[in-house]
């Protein structure tokens, strides 16, 4: 199981790299050959102004998904056959990637419309405002993200287990969280892996458990796994990324304010205003994402050690959290003890060795 673990591991490593080198490529090369100014042109000569963005968003969206197929399809289904973690049928695969791509259009399209609005009347101050338009949109994403998005992935349905149920407000009542209520969603009929969350802000705001983690794992390891994602919330951590996720934003555009100049010259673009150039924002954010992926990652680890000892100390479920840590180890196939440098650039969470090992020494 530990050499199965490792070789999907490293394959997943060398394909996410492989992927941001490939993204970044197509980004380059569609502003050095002059493909995305093409398009641009081409659409501007034809169509009225307001149907531009609209349209080159999808040329450009289904041109991405051709290219980017082979790498796309052998990530997220052959990989996952192979391994034994997946029970998605082909058929369903291809639905999951018509509705992610018109949700992406979606909000491609309503972001980068506020871009060019901002962009024409507001040429100095344009980065706050929009920096700021785009943080306000993320937080709303993850508002509607429950009610609106995972339904349409997965089936809902109340949590059907009331003693689990029970249980898992009682805790919430404990850590002092307000919850909507529980449910679970058909998770096997995509993954074989397990995974439950706290989503939602407000009022929608709500605990959503796999069928693949409700019906392999004891109420014991179920509820140090709850406490865990409700430690996050006592602890603030969820404003804190939002808190460091909106920095990147607002350092992500104001670098575009100052140095788009020289890269819109070495394109051969005339401004940021035309839409030919929408490629050059999609590199600043690649490349920035990269440079500060270890940073975000170190942040995340952070939180997650907390998380885990704040779960530790409410529930005093030692034992189920080892058994936990050892059962997802196993079902998701986790690199248990990855290379320092590995765990610096890939790892949000630390490894399930260290996580283990510091619950044993947690004293009560």
């Amino acid at each position: 199981m530990q050499d199965k673990a490792k070789s999907y591991s490293n394959i997943r490593y060398g394909l996410n790299i492989t992927g941001l080198a490939y993204n970044f490529i197509l980004l380059f090369l569609s502003l050095r050959l002059g493909i995305s100014q093409r398009i641009a042109l081409i659409l501007g000569d034809n169509f009225p102004s307001l149907l531009v963005l609209p349209l080159y968003l999808i040329i450009v969206s289904v041109l991405y998904f051709l290219f980017n197929f082979p790498l796309s399809f052998y990530q997220s289904y052959t990989l996952e056959h192979k391994f034994s973690l997946s029970s998605q049928r082909i058929n369903d695969w291809w639905k999951d990637q018509f509705k992610s791509g018109i949700i992406s259009y979606i909000i491609s399209l309503l972001l980068f419309a506020a871009f060019y609005l901002i962009l024409e009347n507001f040429p100095y101050g344009w980065w706050l405002l929009i920096s700021l338009i785009w943080i306000f949109f993320s937080v709303l994403l993850a508002k509607v993200m429950p009610v609106v998005i995972i339904p349409l992935f997965f089936k809902y349905k109340r949590l059907a287990d009331e003693v689990l149920r029970e249980r898992i407000m009682l805790l919430a009542k404990k850590m002092n969280v307000k919850l909507i209520d529980c449910f679970e969603i058909d998770f096997s009929k995509k993954t074989l892996k397990a995974n439950a969350a706290f989503v939602g802000v407000g009022n929608t705001r709500r605990v959503i458990l796999a069928d693949t983690l409700k019906n392999k794992y004891t109420h014991d390891e179920i509820e140090v796994i709850l406490a865990h994602e409700f430690a996050h919330y006592k602890l603030k951590h969820l404003i804190k990324l939002i808190m460091l996720n909106s920095s990147v934003t607002l350092a992500v555009f104001y670098l575009i304010f100052n140095t788009n100049a020289y890269l819109l010259n070495f394109f051969g673009l005339p401004g940021l205003f035309d839409i030919a150039a929408l490629p050059l924002i999609f590199i600043y954010f690649l490349v920035f994402s990269i440079i500060t992926r270890p940073l975000e990652a170190f942040a995340s680890r952070s939180f997650e050690r907390s998380a885990d000892l704040k779960a530790l100390e409410v529930t005093k479920l030692k034992e189920a959290f080892v058994s936990t840590m050892n059962k997802l180890a196993s079902q998701n196939l986790a690199d248990r003890n990855p290379h320092p440098v590995i765990k610096f650039f890939f790892f949000d969470h630390p490894p399930i060795d260290e996580r283990i090992k510091s619950a044993k020494s947690f004293s009560f």
